[in-house]
């Protein structure tokens, strides 16, 4: 099967060639430059870019891989979550040429397709499917923090997910509040290598609640007003312990809240992925934690982190072939399709 991916979710354009489920080609036009001067994601813009992309990358993909459009077998695309103009960009570019290639049109949860990127293998290009174990599952990114118990593949159901700010909206959130630039994780993540993340002592927001939802606006607040106190500037050093405190408040109720759940289900494997998943910290912290407790740890590869087509396109191939049913001419984005409703 050769199939074409695309994914428009937010500010990435992505496109990706597949076939036979592994990835001939993949490229991703990040638009960080664009909305830097915003101090975040302008959906017009991104939705202008993405017009101007897409077609750019839809070409080089298929010359990459040394593809014609009208080869296709299966057209898949990023129906939701997300931003709804930005997602209308991809299903509309997808379901046209999967009309003029004669072949069908699906639509993927890309959130989905996060929570099994930590079974793409980045040497061969392919999803690790007969390798699947069962999991407990975290997904961070910019807009969503959630713990999913992953029974057996196609088989998942989420447990508990951040009842305000995600993790990654609270890193951007109070990287602003520090004056850094946008995004903001990767510079609290590089700031904070040289500060004492026991320097001040933030709140863990809902860390000894049993159950496994997240909160993290109550610590963006709390940064808020520790910096409303402050009589003059933040120097150097102290920004890196501010940095470091704040992601160590952050990744300690991430790691504690998937232990605990993992311990409970009696799993033997925890993986994660979303774009946070990328903070140093984080994975260092889920690799002493995993050990200390005796499970088997699956990071997905910093290039599968972000939002990318190559991710939507081995999902798409698996479900596929295992009965996902096509999109139709009156299917339409899906801006708040939860994880654990089922497609087709």
């Amino acid at each position: 099967m050769l199939l074409l991916a695309i994914e428009t979710s937010c500010d990435e354009t992505s496109v990706a060639v597949l076939r036979d489920g592994r990835v001939l080609a993949a490229v991703v036009a990040s638009q960080t430059s664009l909305h830097a001067p915003h101090g975040g994601v302008v959906p017009e813009l991104a939705t202008r870019e993405h017009l101007r992309n897409l077609p750019l990358l839809v070409r080089q993909t298929s010359n990459e891989a040394g593809i014609a459009l009208e080869q296709l077998d299966a057209v898949a695309v990023t129906q939701g979550p997300g931003l709804p103009p930005a997602l209308l960009v991809g299903l509309r570019t997808a379901q046209g040429i999967a009309m003029a290639a004669g072949c069908p049109a699906y639509g993927i949860n890309h959130v989905e397709a996060h929570l099994y990127s930590p079974w793409i293998h980045p040497e061969t290009r392919t999803m690790d499917w007969p390798g699947f174990q069962p999991n407990l599952s975290l997904i961070v990114s910019g807009g969503h923090t959630l713990l999913a118990h992953v029974a057996a593949a196609g088989q998942h159901r989420v447990l508990g997910s951040t009842l305000d700010d995600a993790a990654g909206e609270c890193f951007d959130k109070t990287a602003k509040l520090l004056g850094l630039g946008y995004p903001g994780g990767p510079e609290i993540d590089r700031l904070a290598a040289g500060g004492n993340p026991a320097a001040f002592d933030f709140p863990r927001p809902l860390l000894n609640r049993a159950d496994d939802d997240f909160s993290f606006s109550g610590l963006k607040t709390s940064v808020r007003y520790f910096l409303a106190k402050q009589s003059g500037a933040v120097t150097a050093s102290r920004l890196s312990d501010l940095c470091a405190s704040v992601q160590a408040a952050i990744v300690e109720v991430l790691v504690t809240k998937t232990i605990r759940a993992a311990r409970r289900l009696g799993v033997s494997v925890v993986t994660a992925s979303g774009g946070v998943s990328c903070n140093s910290a984080l994975r260092t912290s889920l690799h002493s934690a995993c050990a200390e407790n005796g499970l088997v740890l699956r990071l997905a590869a910093p290039a599968y982190c972000t939002d990318n087509a190559a991710m939507i396109g081995l999902l798409a191939d698996w479900k596929i072939r295992n009965g996902l049913a096509p999109l139709t001419a009156t299917d339409d984005v899906r801006p708040r399709w939860p994880l654990d409703e089922r497609a087709g």
